[in-house]
């Protein structure tokens, strides 16, 4: 059973040249090429849509400008340890993104995990 995923990578295909960089940097390895070619004859990479970290090696290994954000996800609510409080994530909690510039980007979610 995969984990609870801690990041979202989102790909632009129609950028990605297709080296692989990604996917071989990947620690979970969440990204693969996908068999289609894109508008430059390539395989282009894709997230899973499982197990990503939030850990950006696949953003920071790109070559390409633009083509890989990585959003960290707000983590799931713990279960209250004796002594401790935690409060409950909220739908529509912020979180970052590593944007194209390289800057850390606020970044919405639709649900809390």
């Amino acid at each position: 059973m995969a984990s609870q995923p801690r990041g979202n990578v989102i790909i632009e295909q129609e950028e990605c040249k297709g080296c692989g960089l990604c996917v071989d940097s990947c620690p979970p390895e969440c990204l693969e090429l996908v068999p289609e070619l894109n508008h430059y004859g390539v395989h282009p990479a894709q997230y899973t849509g499982e197990d990503c970290t939030g850990c950006g090696a696949c953003y920071y290994c790109c070559p390409e400008p633009g083509a890989i954000t990585v959003e960290r996800l707000s983590p799931p609510a713990k279960a209250a340890v004796k002594g401790q409080s935690f409060s409950r994530a909220e739908s529509g909690q912020k979180g970052s993104a590593l944007s194209p510039d390289g800057a850390n980007a606020e970044v919405a979610h639709a649900a809390a995990v």
